[in-house]
């Protein structure tokens, strides 16, 4: 059974379109990558998916429930337990320390345990740094400390919206490398990247533009699936 499912799935603002009529199933364990160019749909895909958006019309099946006619309170219950998300510019508490921040994720989902959350941060190699700010941490360390935070919960599913965007290249280095292990486990990852290289490192990818799938790549087998492309429709 896929772990997601998008059938039908539009999103609209007005007479703008972010999102059309989009199919789409991610399997378990699966590192698909998603690209297009700005206003292509990409993050309102992941709003949507990440149970902080909910779509026009069309079913959002994750992990065997439908999300997509969910209220605010039933999308925080389903995002709590099944998804881990990872930002671009880490959203991290600026007065918690690095512990403390991993914290403030198991204290939502169910409760806090900090040497639960130490090992956590020591997985990504942060354990002599779990006392310090958010201000007292490089750009790669902040990034490490969100991901430490979207796998507490161990998440049938982890999202990215540009990882590696604010980070210089060994950091990048060493994200990437972290992302290859999460996918050796076993996890699920949904990846949004402007980056080719890094797009290359999934299974798969969908090409985003004007709301519409326009393309997929198997990185597996190197092989292009076409698919029709639409005239424009609308912004994200």
């Amino acid at each position: 059974m896929n772990l997601l499912e998008l059938r039908g799935v539009t999103k609209s603002y007005g007479d703008v379109h972010a999102l059309r009529d989009v199919d789409l199933c991610v399997e378990p364990g699966e590192w698909l990558s998603i690209v297009g160019p700005s206003g292509s749909g990409k993050s309102t895909m992941m709003n949507i998916v990440g149970c902080m958006d909910s779509p026009t019309a069309g079913s959002v099946v994750l992990d065997g429930v439908d999300i997509a006619s969910m209220n605010a309170s039933g999308l925080a219950h389903a995002r709590r337990n099944t998804i881990g998300l990872i930002f671009q510019k880490f959203h991290l508490v600026a007065h918690l320390s690095a512990v403390e921040n991993v914290m403030v994720a198991q204290y939502y989902h169910s409760m806090p345990d900090q040497a639960e959350a130490l090992a956590a941060l020591a997985r990504v190699g942060l354990g002599e740094r779990a006392s310090h700010l958010p201000s007292q941490l490089s750009g790669g360390e902040q990034q490490r400390v969100c991901i430490a935070r979207a796998l507490i919960n161990y998440p049938k599913l982890v999202l990215a919206d540009e990882p590696t965007g604010n980070l210089d290249e060994a950091n990048e280095l060493l994200v990437l490398d972290f992302f290859r292990q999460l996918h050796a486990d076993g996890t699920t990852l949904i990846v949004v990247t402007h980056d080719p290289e890094v797009a290359a490192l999934g299974d798969r990818q969908i090409v985003l533009n004007h709301g519409r799938i326009v393309r997929q790549i198997d990185n597996r087998a190197n092989a292009r699936v076409p698919v029709a492309l639409t005239p424009p429709g609308g912004l994200s």
